[in-house]
């Protein structure tokens, strides 16, 4: 189904009865990554997902968009569904809007899930800046020696072949707002949260390690933090049944 919100095309499926939930994917995802969760849950809930702009099925922000711009979207989403309550389940950048609605809008917000979430600066030692001076070189010297070739295509050819998995796959502006949304911290938003809130992490998570979750139990008043060992980044695909026994004991009692 789609849905127009400021003049965007957003594509979201809606299954089951009862609360209203949200399952917001991470980045570079999309609805199929979360149907797992809406199957397990659409028998006891009335379950939305929804593509973010720039996502699956939905059409790309018109403008760079920072983490702001995207909760403010599903804002937009939840009052045209004429959703007043709502449970927010996120993983990883959709734990991050997550956040940012928890905090926004908390009177709307009944219980939040983050599972690998998004939203804290990873800390940066001795490696992180050798490979950013590393990179910042090749750049300089990848444009002095390929001069011939049009600024535009010579950068895109530079940036597939050097830069991150998530640089490389996006194309366009999402480039740009991909930039935009790494740099931001929410960690001095996190005691603001009101929502009971459960964290679920892989232990062996590369992308937002467990650290983050550590720090967001700390912050965060009213939450817990369970750890499903063994497993990374997609924490709730890799031990789904473990995932699925925690999620329903927080969203059923």
């Amino acid at each position: 189904m789609k849905v127009n919100i400021e003049d965007t095309e957003i594509n979201y499926i809606c299954e089951g009865e009862g609360k209203d939930l949200l399952v917001l994917h991470g980045w570079g995802a999309n609805i199929n990554t979360v149907l797992s969760i809406v199957n397990l849950l659409k028998p006891y809930f009335k379950v939305y997902a929804v593509d973010l702009p720039g996502f699956g099925a939905s059409e790309a922000p018109r403008e760079v968009f920072g983490s702001e711009d995207y909760a403010r979207i599903v804002k937009k989403f939840l009052d045209t569904m004429q959703i007043k309550k709502v449970i927010l389940i996120g993983h990883s950048f959709g734990g991050k809007l997550s956040i940012l609605i928890g905090t926004n809008y908390p009177e709307i917000v009944d219980k939040i899930v983050l599972v690998d979430s998004a939203g804290l600066i990873p800390k940066r030692g001795l490696n992180y800046y050798l490979k950013v001076y590393t990179f910042k070189t090749l750049k300089f010297l990848y444009k002095t020696f390929s001069f011939w070739i049009d600024d535009d295509k010579r950068m895109e050819k530079f940036y597939k072949k050097f830069g991150s998995t998530d640089y490389k796959e996006a194309e366009g502006i999402m480039r740009n707002i991909l930039v935009k949304v790494v740099n931001e911290d929410l960690k001095p938003i996190l005691k603001n949260i009101q929502s009971p809130t459960l964290l679920i992490w892989g232990d062996k998570d590369t992308a937002t390690p467990l650290y983050m979750g550590e720090i967001m139990e700390k912050e965060i008043p009213e939450s817990g933090l369970v750890v499903l060992e063994g497993t990374g980044h997609y924490s709730y695909l890799e031990d789904f049944n473990r995932f699925a026994i925690i999620l329903k004991a927080f969203l059923l009692d």
